[in-house]
């Protein structure tokens, strides 16, 4: 019998588009990831209406359901078999997810025991 969240409250994401880069559609040398933009003139960073949008804490998720899956539960990275005994406790909150480092030995060792 597998085991259910203890809370499963809906989990409501304020903007689920990743906030691009000024100008990282205009040229190939621009990456996509999010930098502040600092220039004295930039129509970004001054907020000018249709311009590209800068992350802020507003768009923060609740704290309940923040780091949540779909599912309810919430992931926790485990190497080996003792992390997954600590997991045993709290199995209506986290989720194991095994790592990706984890050998094919004890990866069995690992499912045999969450079985």
């Amino acid at each position: 019998k597998m085991p259910t969240p203890s809370c499963r409250p809906t989990i409501v994401k304020k903007r689920t588009k990743k906030f691009k880069r000024h100008f990282s559609d205009r040229f190939m040398r621009v990456g996509e990831s999010w930098r502040r933009p600092k220039g004295i003139d930039s129509s970004v960073r001054r907020k000018f209406r249709g311009k590209t949008l800068m992350p802020n804490i507003g768009y923060g998720s609740n704290k309940k359901t923040k780091h949540m899956l779909p599912n309810g539960f919430k992931k926790f990275l485990v190497h080996n078999v003792a992390e997954l005994e600590l997991l045993m406790m709290h199995n209506t909150t986290y989720a194991a997810e095994v790592a990706h480092d984890v050998s094919l030995r004890t990866r069995k060792l690992i499912n045999a025991r969450a079985e």
